[in-house]
């Protein structure tokens, strides 16, 4: 998978952009020129949706995974792996990078592998629209933030209601996401908050495949006998 950076995250503060932080960086997503897809955009946008892999994508970084689209359009599209948690707390990330967190429930919360692009870089998916100096508003509810700033109210007890945060992202080039499809690489179903803030990671991929009406553990069970 070609991974593409891009320039859609708001440009409220350009001081935000590189933005290092101990260990991690928040800041602007700077795109960085790759044009090797040229597909023609099809009509379909996947903004919002759940990609499910196949159970036959056996191997590789993107196994067993479901990737939540924060946005997709005729420049590629961009995503956070939702179901793979890391040994690292929010605590233990608060601590590194220096920022005191007063919210006992948030720092027991894993930080999750976001996917392979900029894996030291933060990304927080949350509800409620704030002020922020970096952010994508992916819908009138749900928006990727990463800039510095969130942590800081995470840390006080007045940031968002509902937030998942990763290490990393996930990137598709121009028309690479379309050709991944017809490949059937993906499913896809619209995305469901209840999925991704209220369910455990090891529930998320099982409940995004109900959505669906199929059962994945008998998915998997056909693909390994196949």
């Amino acid at each position: 998978m070609r991974a593409v950076l891009w320039n859609t995250l708001h440009r409220k503060a350009a001081k935000a952009a590189g933005f290092e932080i101990a260990k991690f960086s928040f800041g602007l997503i700077v795109r960085s020129g790759a044009d090797g897809y040229n597909a023609v955009m099809p009509d379909f946008n996947l903004t919002h949706h759940f990609l499910i892999a196949m159970p036959a994508m056996q191997e590789g970084v993107f196994a067993g995974t479901l990737t939540y689209i924060c946005e997709h359009n005729e420049n590629g599209a961009l995503g956070i792996v939702v179901n793979r948690p890391i040994s690292l707390t929010l605590g233990e990330m608060f601590d590194q990078v220096n920022i005191k967190l007063n919210e006992p429930k948030l720092a027991r919360m894993p930080v999750h592998f976001g996917g392979p692009v900029q894996t030291e870089r933060g990304f927080v998916l949350h509800d409620t629209p704030g002020n922020w100096e970096s952010t994508l508003y992916i819908n009138d509810k749900l928006s990727l933030t990463t800039s510095k700033d969130i942590l800081e109210a995470m840390g006080e007890g007045r940031g968002p209601r509902n937030v998942l945060v990763t290490l990393g992202y996930a990137g598709w080039d121009q028309g690479q996401l379309e050709h991944e499809m017809t490949e059937n690489i993906w499913l896809t179903v619209p995305a469901s908050e209840h999925i991704l803030f209220d369910l455990p990671p090891d529930e998320r991929l099982p409940a995004a495949m109900a959505l669906l009406g199929v059962d994945y553990a008998s998915l998997v069970d056909n693909a390994g006998h196949a």
